[in-house]
């Protein structure tokens, strides 16, 4: 395999990306870092905010299959500017006074904006980086999630705590704004589109054989495994540290950051390692397939630790560790995808992958409050949800380990597209 080299203002258009997914997930945080003044001023029970924290994802892995098979078509540099301006304009409601049923439909309509934004993001940079190259700017565009809380948890809550959490939402808006502006000036499509010329020499894979191979099912599920617990950290974990644990809500801004940080290093950490491993030869199904699925079953059984050990200390570091490990598979899986996937077709293929990952996100946040309201003690819901958690985050990290083998995909699914008429 003859090795490209990476285009001139690559590492530019990757920075711009990962203050796109930085935005991304500063919206994301905010419901949950202002939970319990939103809770105590709407009056919301737990299963509500629940309710609230799940309905961002209703629309989330829709709007994720319809832009996939939208940029197999347009350029991801106006459909990523079209995203982020919906994102600055759904969060000025918030503004003022509110009512439970604004804010939901407002979270809906932010989750429908957001849903593609890591497929369409990662789509964008495949197509300034070639194959071997990918896994450290994935990694780079991964850590705009953690960034994206770290940077804006203690601003935001400083807004919160000394101001309001309405304008907490309305500073996320012009932040938004910024980044349009920015991207408006500096964002460009990648050279490497023209590797999707190149690629109508490749036979066409069928959408179902893609879709039903082992690898990416073995995707789906070891993510969504890890987007449960992601989703938990978004929704409950500052409602956890409040309520549950009885910290201030300026206390738990300071501590809501430690998973980000954890999780950033293990995403730079799985980024790095992966591609030190392909550059020594090792087969992809070792250097991402095994890489991202071992930490899933360790952080789940850390995780498994946590009711069985008592002070607020040792508690929110089983929960950091565990949940903070999840993050090496959100780095290992696109490129997993783009790797087997024809170019043409990965638009569409990395956005279903994250359509079905993140259902977890609507089930995982309305589980936790479900379980919550129904304990004798809030803090035994928590304990309760967190287990539950651990078990799935375990089980998705063994599914993962037997089914994550893409370099031998690709042989398989190529040899049967050019096996097939041209047609077909």
């Amino acid at each position: 395999m003859s090795a490209q080299s990476t285009p001139k203002g690559a590492w530019t258009m990757t920075f711009l990306l990962f203050l796109f997914m930085l935005v991304n997930f500063a919206d994301k945080i905010v419901v949950g870092l202002a939970g319990a003044p939103i809770m105590d001023e709407l009056k919301l029970s737990p299963e509500q905010f629940g309710l609230l924290g799940s309905s961002f994802f209703f629309l989330f892995s829709i709007s994720a299959i319809i832009v996939g098979f939208i940029v197999n078509r347009v350029d991801t540099r106006w459909v990523l500017l079209a995203m982020a301006v919906v994102w600055s304009v759904t969060q000025f409601p918030m503004v003022g006074t509110v009512s439970f049923t604004t804010l939901l439909i407002c979270r809906i309509i932010l989750g429908a904006g957001e849903g593609p934004a890591f497929a369409v993001a990662a789509h964008a940079i495949y197509k300034w980086f070639p194959d071997e190259k990918r896994t450290l700017p994935t990694a780079i565009l991964a850590q705009g999630s953690a960034f994206g809380v770290i940077l804006a948890v203690p601003a935001l809550n400083w807004i919160i705590v000394n101001h309001s959490w309405h304008y907490a939402f309305g500073a996320l808006g012009v932040v938004g704004l910024m980044w349009v502006a920015a991207w408006l000036v500096m964002g460009k499509e990648g050279p490497l589109v023209q590797t999707v010329a190149m690629a109508e020499a490749d036979p066409r894979v069928p959408y179902f054989q893609l879709l039903t191979s082992r690898t990416f099912i073995g995707c789906c599920v070891a993510t969504f495994g890890a987007y449960w617990a992601l989703s938990l950290g978004l929704t409950w974990f500052t409602p956890f540290i409040v309520k549950g644990l009885g910290f201030s809500q300026q206390d738990a801004g300071w501590v809501s950051v430690l998973p980000w940080v954890f999780g950033a290093a293990i995403v730079l950490l799985t980024g790095w390692i992966s591609q030190v491993m392909l550059a020594r030869g090792f087969s992809t199904r070792g250097a991402r397939g095994v890489l991202g699925s071992v930490p899933l079953v360790i952080g789940g059984s850390i995780l498994a630790g946590l009711p069985y050990v008592s002070g607020a200390a040792l508690q929110i570091a089983l929960l950091v560790v565990g949940a903070g490990l999840c993050g090496s598979i959100y780095v290992v899986c696109p490129p997993m995808l783009g790797e087997f996937t024809p170019v043409r077709q990965r638009g569409a293929v990395i956005a279903i992958y994250g359509a079905i990952y993140t259902l977890a996100g609507i089930i995982a946040p309305y589980v936790m409050g479900a379980v919550i309201q129904q304990a004798a003690v809030p803090l035994d819901g928590y304990m309760t949800g967190f287990t539950i958690n651990a078990v799935i985050m375990v089980a998705s990290g063994l599914l993962g380990l037997l089914l994550l083998w893409p370099n031998s995909e690709r042989r398989r699914l190529l040899a049967q597209a050019a096996a097939q008429p041209k047609f077909a």
